[in-house]
């Protein structure tokens, strides 16, 4: 049973942004991730067709995005994001870390199922007016 230890994990570049290291891992069902942002790192709103995601807050406090309602969230607080759920992030304090997973597997990329959204300007204005 593999055990991973924090301070031998090495960090990978994100996809979408790469000056955004995250430490990922992918199973046989689920992919995990530990993710840092600092401000102006974060993605722009997005969904994921295949993926279901959950993200476990450990430091910081965002605005996050879930459809059409947005909700301050901090340490301790656990966001369940449905497949197809356009969501997206805006930090209020800096930096952010939080857990992630989500299923299916895949390759154990994170950012492998992002898929833009057509309204992503309209988004970030609602996240930015939110701080």
């Amino acid at each position: 049973m593999p055990v991973f230890k924090a301070q031998d994990m090495k960090a990978t570049p994100d996809v979408v942004n790469p000056d955004v290291m995250m430490m990922q891992f992918g199973g046989d069902l689920i992919k995990v991730g530990i993710v840092t942002y600092k401000k102006g790192e974060t993605p722009p709103p997005h969904s994921h067709p295949n993926d279901e995601q959950w993200i476990y807050m450990l430091e910081g406090r965002v605005a996050h995005l879930l459809d059409d309602e947005i909700i301050n969230i901090g340490p301790g607080d656990l966001v369940h994001i449905p497949r197809n759920t356009v969501h997206g992030i805006s930090l209020l304090e800096s930096p952010c870390k939080f857990i992630t997973f989500k299923s299916p597997a895949g390759s154990g990329g994170l950012s492998e199922d992002y898929t833009a959204v057509p309204n992503v300007e309209e988004l970030q204005r609602r996240l930015s007016e939110a701080v």
